[in-house]
């Protein structure tokens, strides 16, 4: 049953900044892990985990969610998450070593899956059935902003203070939102309550997952299949995958109902939410990395260029729930976010070494309107058709595919660029020689101006060197990025057609008996 008037706003609003607890936390760490590196004494290696360990566990607990819920009641479990994030985010401010806090970082991921899917379910129910598409969309400022302001609001704090302060901001937040969702969210049936508890899947569902995305998290880092450990956990989640499907079309109470496969919108719709999160998670890995390393950014300025995005996506989302109701199908929506984001990515691809902040604004709100038109519609395309309890496990496993495609993204990009940076690296020393005009001119230039700087022939002769090769170097890595952008940009360019896979289906509902 739908809540009414203030109740309804004050519930959107506790869901909404719950979810962005959780999806801030995933990028926000980024830009304080060369600080914490140098405080905690740690490799960059080591520091990294805290990244995996968060993701790894994080996407654990999406597809068991609704099971959760169902179990626990969802009211409960969400608020359970709530408070047990609140706690995490204390204990890793508060960390002495970087044991510790990896240790709290996982415990904040097991608590953040709760967050994500619940929530979503929690505002579907709460929105009358011909407003689920407005649902939809406030839903996704908090999946789809999140992850864009969370480098900015880290860079901002680590501006003004040092890094426990990322994780202590997260107390006021929870405070709030746990209180809120003590008040005002409605207990829901526990379903699930004195059914067995099907451990086998739950182990396999942690061991396939969890080997996966450590995989795509440390895989390219790690040279892939050269080091023993990442082959043992490729086989190990190829392995597991398979018996824990086998495992949950097997038992009678399984904690992932793969029976909601039957519906060809949300099957189709774990394939759109995987490109989705490939878009969505590689765009906001790739351009950051390349204004850092190739422009000289510092990370503050990276995120307050990612910023307008953010804010232009926040803007657009409530129009495309009211679109939505108006009957406009999603699948013309989402295709027309398709292409904006393919237009972003070539706008990118065509960046210079001479590119500044005024260069990225448009390319960038175009990016803003386009996640906004493919969000929405692909959340809504999916989960059209799912009853009852299904809305709350495919919401987990929607979530889940959006979370490994943005995994599967970042690993992908990282090893284009270290494969394509060798290539173009390749092709521009051979024209590298004594018998090409350009660059014996360009080289004698360079001996040039240094000799006038008053160097020597012989010292001018090596820094001219020198510089061709940092010239080199930086041109080899600014094709090696328009390759990733072509890529990103093609990938969901390719994946118009599965969009009308998915039924047309006029205002699309949730049915009066959702519990």
């Amino acid at each position: 049953m739908a809540e009414k008037g203030l109740k309804k706003w004050i519930i959107t609003f506790t869901v909404i900044t719950a979810s962005l607890l959780e999806l801030i936390d995933t990028t926000i760490v980024n830009v304080a892990i060369p600080q914490i590196q140098g405080n905690l004494g740690a490799t960059l290696e080591d520091v990294a985990w805290l990244s995996t360990g968060y993701a790894v566990a994080n996407v654990i607990v999406l597809p068991m969610s609704g099971w959760l819920g169902s179990r626990f009641g969802r009211k409960n479990y969400f608020l359970f998450s709530i408070v047990l994030f609140t706690i995490a985010s204390f204990l890793c401010g508060n960390a002495t070593n970087l044991e510790e806090l990896i240790a709290f970082r996982i415990l904040q991921g097991l608590a953040g899956g709760g967050l994500i899917s619940t929530a979503q379910a929690i505002l579907i129910e709460t929105w009358p059935r011909e407003d689920v598409g407005i649902a939809t969309a406030l839903f996704g400022l908090g999946a789809v902003v999140g992850p864009t302001v969370g480098p900015t609001i880290g860079g901002y704090l680590l501006e003004i203070s040092t890094w426990p302060l990322i994780f202590y901001v997260n107390i006021p937040v929870g405070i709030l939102a746990a209180y809120c969702t003590y008040m005002f969210v409605r207990e829901t049936p526990k379903d699930g309550k004195g059914m067995p508890v099907d451990w086998w899947g739950i182990l396999l569902l942690a061991v396939a997952v969890g080997s996966l995305q450590t995989v795509l998290e440390k895989g390219e880092s790690e040279d892939w299949f050269a080091t023993p450990y990442i082959t043992a956990l490729a086989v190990t989640s190829v392995l597991g995958l398979l018996l824990f499907i086998w495992r949950e079309l097997s038992t009678d109470h399984p904690i992932v109902n793969f029976k909601i496969m039957r519906h060809r919108s949300f099957s189709v719709g774990m394939f759109t939410s995987f490109i989705l999160g490939f878009g969505l998670y590689g765009s906001v890995f790739v351009f950051p990395v390349f204004c850092q390393n190739l422009l000289g950014f510092s990370p503050l300025q990276t995120g307050e260029l990612l910023f307008p995005g953010g804010l232009c996506t926040i803007v657009m989302m409530p129009f495309i729930g009211i679109m939505l109701k108006k009957n406009i199908p999603a699948q013309f929506m989402a295709t027309i976010g398709m292409f904006l984001f393919f237009v972003f990515c070539y706008m990118l691809s065509k960046s210079t070494l001479q590119s500044g902040t005024n260069d990225f604004f448009l390319p960038l709100m175009i990016r803003g309107v386009g996640m906004a038109l493919l969000f929405v519609p692909l959340t809504t395309l999916a989960i059209q058709d799912l009853k009852g309890p299904e809305i709350g496990q495919g919401s987990g496993l929607n979530n889940m595919m959006r979370q490994l495609g943005g995994s599967f993204g970042i690993a992908a990009l990282t090893t284009l660029i270290h494969v394509r940076q060798g290539f173009h690296r390749s092709n521009l020393l051979v024209n590298i020689n004594e018998y090409n005009p350009a660059f014996t001119e360009r080289f004698n230039a360079f001996i040039k101006s240094f000799m006038a700087k008053g160097y020597s022939y012989l010292d001018a002769k090596m820094l001219a060197a020198k510089s061709i090769e940092g010239t080199v170097t930086k041109q080899s890595l600014l094709l090696t990025y328009s390759d990733a952008y072509w890529v990103a940009g093609l990938i969901l360019l390719c994946s118009i057609p599965l969009l009308y896979l998915q039924k047309f289906k006029k205002n699309v509902a949730v049915p009066a008996d959702l519990h």
